[in-house]
């Protein structure tokens, strides 16, 4: 999917790779520039609204990458901008029953962990199987938020920041005092409190975990590697951001 151009400025990408830094414990430039960066939501909300079966999942627009498939739910209930899921690049999952045959014998060519499949392998299939009809057959099991695919944007994304400051939410929440202190080093007061929600312990906030989850092992695509998450105290809301294929380290 191609995304737009990039608007963002010298200076707010500035403050925000220092920010995004403070989170990696080391520069963003450490990381394989060419790699795919994959922002996932997820959490119980995304299955329990039942978002995770939406037809809107499946029509040939969402999964060839042509249109983005957006959820009605401001998670954070400020009026903020909508998610914004990408499909295409989205991990679907077909339940083990019984399919009409041609559709198992198509599926069997293009899934990979068990059952699942990228929306992109799927978009084929919805031009001769009824998928919108299958909806209790199928899950979107790990939703991919529309970014384009650096590390800096799947950043921005799992942490609900757009082009400029004025995308900063009143977002009320107050970081752990271990965050409080490596926040303390951006100079933006506005920046620092949005951030704060993403620091906290996990009440009235999200917890920021690094490399760890409690849903366990996480497979957008094969070869994935965990790089940040973060996750409500009651598994609502969780944000992961991933890297796709082998695992690079500059000057490695």
């Amino acid at each position: 999917m191609t995304s737009a151009p990039q608007t963002t400025s010298d200076a707010w990408r500035h403050q925000l790779t220092a920010a995004f830094e403070i989170f990696l414990g080391r520069p963003l430039a450490s990381f394989d520039p060419a790699a795919d960066y994959a922002t996932i939501f997820g959490g119980n909300l995304f299955r329990e609204l039942g978002f995770a079966r939406d037809p809107a999942w499946v029509t040939p627009a969402a999964l060839t990458g042509a249109e983005p498939v957006i959820w009605d739910c401001p998670i954070f209930d400020l009026d903020e901008p909508l998610l914004r899921f990408d499909a295409c690049r989205s991990v679907f999952e077909f339940d083990k029953r019984d399919l009409p045959a041609a559709l198992e014998a198509d599926l069997a060519q293009v899934f990979f962990d068990g059952r699942l499949l990228l929306g992109a392998d799927l978009a084929p299939l919805a031009a001769r199987h009824d998928l919108a009809a299958l909806a209790d057959a199928w899950t979107v099991c790990h939703p991919r938020l529309l970014t384009d695919g650096t590390l800096f944007d799947a950043f921005r994304a799992a942490t609900a920041l757009g082009d400029d400051p004025a995308s900063l939410l009143n977002l009320e929440a107050e970081a752990s005092e271990e965050w409080q202190d490596a926040l303390s080093a951006l100079p933006s007061p506005e920046l620092r409190a949005h951030l704060s929600f993403f620091c906290t312990d996990g009440e009235e906030g999200l917890m920021y975990l690094g490399t760890e989850r409690s849903g366990g092992a996480l497979v957008p695509a094969p070869g994935a590697t965990l790089i940040a998450n973060w996750e409500e105290g009651q598994s609502q809301v969780e944000f992961a951001i991933v890297r796709l294929g082998t695992p690079f380290e500059a000057g490695a």
